[in-house]
C-alpha cells in the first residue's frame, strides 16, 4: 500500500509534509518545489491555493452546496438556482466541480490547485476558466504548465472530453503516485464510509454510487 487505506479516503495525514502553501505528500512536495523554482526563472510565480483536504473539509463543501449555502456553478461558471431541482439533479450539478467526500484527489496529497501569485492575489482568485485562458491573469502560467509540468511528474487530470469532472486548468496531479492510488480506490469502502456519515443527499447518493464513481472518480485524463 502506497499510503494507508484510511488516507486514500481522507481520514489520515501521516503521508503528508507541511510547507508554506499547505500540505502535500512528500515526493509530490519535492517535485513541486523543483517545478516552482523553474517557473520562477521564467517570471512565473507558481503558488498553491489548495493542497491536502481531508474528508470532513470536503464534506463541508458538499453539504454547503447541497443546502444552498454555497454557490453551485454550471459548466459555464454561472450560478445555478437549486430550489426547483431534484436531489439527483443537485448531485449531478455539484459533481461538475466538487468531489464527494472520500473521493477527492486532494485527500491523497498528490493533487493541488495552483495560480500565479504575481499576476493575481489569492483573495481575488475565483478558480474559473477565464482566469487561465487568453487574457486571464494565470494564462501565462497555464501555458507554461502545459509545456513543462510533465517534466516534473505533474499533469491535468480534468480535461475536456476526458474526465467526468469539468476541465480544471488549475488542478495538477503528481501522476507517478496518483495513478497508482487511483487503481487502489475501492467503491465498496467508499460506500461504507458514506453510509456511516451524515452527508447531505445520502439517500439519493448511495443507490447511484457505482456509476458516479465510474464517471467522476475513475474517468480522468490519461497520464502523459
Amino acid at each position: 500500500m502506497l499510503i494507508s487505506p484510511l488516507a486514500l479516503y481522507g481520514f489520515a495525514q501521516d503521508h503528508l509534509k507541511t510547507f508554506s502553501g499547505g500540505r502535500l505528500e512528500t515526493d509530490t512536495l519535492a517535485a513541486f518545489n523543483l517545478m516552482q523554482k523553474a517557473a520562477k526563472k521564467e517570471g512565473i510565480h507558481l503558488d498553491t491555493c489548495s493542497t491536502f483536504r481531508d474528508f470532513n473539509a470536503q464534506q463541508a463543501i458538499w453539504d454547503n452546496k447541497a443546502q444552498g449555502l454555497r454557490p453551485i456553478l454550471d459548466s459555464n461558471n454561472q450560478t445555478v438556482e437549486i430550489n426547483d431541482k431534484s436531489d439527483n439533479e443537485i448531485i449531478d450539478l455539484i459533481l461538475r466541480w466538487s468531489a464527494l467526500p472520500g473521493t477527492s484527489r486532494h485527500h491523497w496529497g498528490t493533487d493541488l490547485d495552483v495560480f500565479d501569485s504575481r499576476a493575481i492575489k489569492q483573495c481575488q482568485l475565483q478558480l474559473i476558466d477565464s482566469e487561465y485562458h487568453e487574457h486571464g491573469p494565470c494564462y501565462a502560467l497555464y501555458q507554461w504548465l502545459q509545456k513543462y509540468a510533465s517534466h516534473y511528474g505533474f499533469y491535468f487530470p480534468y480535461q475536456i472530453g476526458l474526465s467526468g469532472v469539468s476541465p480544471e486548468p488549475w488542478h495538477l496531479s503528481y501522476y507517478p503516485l496518483s495513478a497508482k492510488l487511483l487503481k487502489q480506490f475501492d467503491p465498496d469502502q467508499l460506500a461504507h464510509l458514506l453510509a456511516q456519515s451524515h452527508i447531505q443527499l445520502k439517500h439519493a447518493l448511495l443507490p447511484r454510487l457505482g456509476p458516479l464513481v465510474n464517471e467522476y472518480v475513475l474517468r480522468v485524463a490519461p497520464c502523459p
